[in-house]
């Protein structure tokens, strides 16, 4: 009988691993890994907390500059979309961190075999973080209110088509 350690000292992809001991160790990696991209991030960002601090006093109810007919909607946005653009970098480095780990996630899943439906997930998680990541870039370093709501809009889509792709890889499994 072997003990817990035993993993540790065996080739990691062999077939005789339990499923539970093959997820447990990308479950790891996955938590590690974020903690390391959180400690990275503000590493390489030293006044981050402050620019959090400061977005979140600059936050106020502002009109939604494209309402149309919708009347006046009023939604939670900076008074100055402008003045957080080195917050919106640091969300930027974030996302492509998590987009990096999920490529990890996702190649360690195939390598173990993982269950179809965890392999969907990696797949989904991956295209919502670099995606997020390429929004950042295309809306909020802009700047502007429109910019603003345009990339909550634009986050909103990107949540649908990362589950449609989930969806698309049960489909393809089948």
């Amino acid at each position: 009988m072997e003990g817990k350690g035993a993993l540790w000292n065996r080739n990691l992809g062999d077939r005789g691993d339990s499923r539970w001991e093959r997820e447990g160790l990308v479950t790891a990696v996955s938590v590690g890994g974020f903690l390391i991209t959180i400690g990275v991030i503000f590493a390489i960002n030293p006044d981050l907390l402050q620019k959090i601090s400061s977005f979140f006093n600059d936050l106020s109810v502002q009109k939604l500059p494209f309402s149309g007919g919708l009347g006046n909607l009023y939604l939670p946005a900076p008074l100055d979309p402008s003045a957080h653009s080195a917050l919106y970098t640091a969300v930027m480095q974030f996302d492509i961190g998590i987009a990096i780990l999920q490529v990890l996630t996702f190649a360690l899943r195939l390598v173990f075999h993982s269950r179809i439906n965890r392999v969907a997930e990696s797949v989904g998680n991956l295209i919502f973080w670099g995606g997020a990541a390429f929004l950042v870039n295309a809306f909020l370093q802009t700047g502007t209110l429109k910019g603003w709501f345009e990339y909550w809009a634009a986050l909103i889509v990107l949540i649908g088509v990362s589950l449609v792709l989930r969806a698309f890889v049960h489909f393809v499994r089948r």
